[in-house]
């Protein structure tokens, strides 16, 4: 059947081209939305395309590093290093899932998703000059697939071929067609064959690699401080989607051991922009001279951007949170309510959803549509999700949870605990509950133990431990905790990255941190999976997915705040507008030398 004549004038005005019955051309990628860029666009509307360039900034860093390779399996890489790739094409901050050309700069891709080719920009070249060939392309993706992160090769197992058509044109074909896959395969960073080919990809490494971005490093002090410098023959520096972008000349990181340090580092002027996510340091510690006489400015920016899900983590491979039970009756010794008052100075919001601030956190009781989506798996479902609201425990605020606390017992008593003693005991095995709580920071800390006092209350011992931030990553990555403070990322859309972190075939990835292995909940993500150019699907499998999530309890939910607390020394000027999905720090923002030349003799002007 032919096509037609409104379909082609339709496609023709959004960019994408019919390079016969089956297959599209196209200059961008979207997942499921009309891309908000057209043809000819010259740059993001959130940039100034004429902000100078030039000066540098300093910002901090929490920890340590001994690597420059972010994709190695193993060690700390640099602050900065993942600024040394470019990928096929880049998203826009203010839209979900739409992609625009950068090392590609057209690709076509078959009706049924079986197979894609990117065609490359002719100019494209690595940080040495040496043109990026499509023969590079395929050297990345089989480097990521024999010596990359296990998850690499889990999630592209689909891909059946890469090959170079030319020296331009790459295809990639799959076993099966998948418009999310293709999608993803957009985003791939590609690397210098002729510098990676004689180096194991898999290993830390300090020497600084060859790039194919606008960035290198440029000096580094091992494990005290890293600087990145923008390169002035990047090959793409004014193309549409770098064009207002990346206006600093250098950007330095310095790295601190303590947060306390951290912030009266930055109030003297070590570093230049800070974002606070410690209500109590917020409230009581941006004050001062500098805050009175305007060099540093204390900024609150609201936003609608969907929000991680902060959380305590249950590790329920252990024994004692195996039972659904015990982890839902753990849930009401966090008084949320008491600490947002004495803690946060009631600037908090408690998290309830996995898509907090999007369409598709549950609320209220499940819809037709939602009972439909789960009706395959509803005996492996708690029987709650069709009746009740999910919503955490809510107390008075008083410190007073005496009726939580009531309400805790009497779940644990159903799965075989009682007060012996004075001791939380397993009635049939004699054990006491006892577990470990492990952290990287002393602000958690402080939060952690009203949570540790509460629980003493039931007869439970938490034991409270802090770790460096190497420990606490390598024992996160070999599951050695019983429970950490953690969270999942931030959740716009139902995407196909839920299969790494819930579907029990992705036990072993690191980002599976609560160890779930549920059939209800790999039924729901397969079908997200399956359904991502559905919008409609995605609504619903997307909601009843938060409904199973919340009833199993795998984390016992924190706070969010919807705006960002942001301070910065006042030597920087920003576009009007603001990206939807991001602050635009350090990707837009400028240095401006008027500010600058009003700052006290002192601030480090760089």
């Amino acid at each position: 059947m032919k096509t037609p004549l409104l379909v082609i004038i339709l496609l023709s005005m959004a960019c994408i081209c019919l390079a016969d019955e089956r297959s599209i051309i196209s200059t961008h990628f979207s997942l499921r939305d009309t891309p908000k860029y057209g043809p000819g666009f010259t740059h993001f509307d959130y940039v100034n395309p004429d902000a100078p360039r030039g000066g540098s900034v300093t910002l901090s860093a929490t920890g340590t590093f001994d690597s420059f390779n972010r994709y190695a399996q193993r060690g700390d890489a640099a602050q900065g290093s993942d600024q040394l790739y470019d990928t096929l094409m880049t998203p826009s901050d203010d839209e979900i899932d739409v992609l625009y050309p950068l090392i590609a700069e057209k690709i076509e891709y078959a009706r049924d998703f079986t197979w894609i080719i990117f065609t490359l920009n002719p100019n494209a070249a690595f940080q040495d000059g040496k043109p990026i060939t499509a023969h590079d392309v395929v050297f990345t993706f089989n480097t990521f697939m024999t010596q990359g992160v296990p998850q690499f090769k889990s999630y592209y197992k689909n891909v059946d071929t890469v090959t170079a058509l030319d020296a331009h044109r790459v295809k990639f074909t799959l076993k099966q067609g998948r418009m999310d896959l293709l999608h993803s395969l957009a985003g791939l960073a590609v690397l210098p064959e002729h510098y990676w080919a004689t180096r194991n990809f898999s290993e830390p490494t300090t020497e600084v690699p060859l790039g194919s971005s606008g960035f290198t490093i440029d000096s580094f002090k091992m494990g005290q401080y890293v600087v990145i410098k923008r390169l002035n023959n990047y090959w793409a520096k004014d193309l549409p989607v770098n064009k207002g972008r990346h206006n600093f000349d250098f950007i330095r990181y310095d790295y601190y051991k303590d947060e306390v340090v951290t912030l009266e580092a930055f109030k003297a002027g070590e570093f230049d922009f800070r974002s606070e996510n410690v209500a109590t340091q917020w409230a009581t510690q941006y004050k001062g001279d500098n805050f009175d006489n305007q060099y540093i400015i204390k900024e609150e920016i609201p936003h609608e951007i969907p929000q991680a899900m902060q959380a305590l983590i249950f590790n329920t491979r252990k024994a004692v949170f195996k039972d659904v039970r015990v982890r839902e009756a753990l849930a009401y010794a966090m008084d949320f309510e008491w600490m947002n008052q004495h803690l946060f100075y009631n600037q908090y919001t408690r998290t309830r959803s996995f898509f907090q601030n999007t369409e598709y956190e549950a609320k209220g009781l499940p819809s037709q549509e939602e009972i439909t989506c789960l009706a395959p798996v509803k005996d492996s479902i708690p029987p709650r999700v069709y009746t009740r609201e999910y919503q955490p425990p809510v107390t008075d605020g008083s410190g007073n949870i005496r009726p939580q606390m009531r309400t805790a017992l009497a779940i644990l008593k159903t799965a075989g605990w009682d007060i012996v003693n004075r001791k939380m005991t397993h009635l049939e095995t004699g054990t006491p509950m006892v577990f470990e709580l492990l952290l990287y920071s002393p602000t958690m800390e402080r939060i952690a133990i009203p949570f540790q006092d509460n629980l003493k209350k039931l007869g439970i011992i938490l034991n409270i431990r802090r770790v460096d931030t190497t420990q606490f990553v390598n024992r996160m990555r070999e599951r050695d905790f019983d429970m950490i403070t953690g969270g999942y990322a931030a959740n716009p859309f139902p995407s196909t990255n839920l299969k790494i972190v819930w579907h029990s075939g992705y036990l072993d990835s690191t980002y599976n941190t609560a160890g779930v292995s549920d059939p209800a909940i790999d039924f729901l993500v397969e079908k997200i999976d399956q359904n991502q150019t559905n919008k409609t699907a995605l609504l619903y499998y997307g909601r009843a997915l938060d409904r199973v999530l919340q009833y199993n309890f795998f984390v016992i939910p924190q706070w969010h705040l919807s705006k960002f607390r942001v301070a910065y020394w006042n030597r920087f000027s920003r576009p009007a507008i603001r990206p939807k999905y991001a602050i635009g720090f350090l990707d837009t923002w400028w240095i401006d030398t008027k500010k600058q030349g009003a700052l006290p003799h002192g601030n480090i002007t760089r």
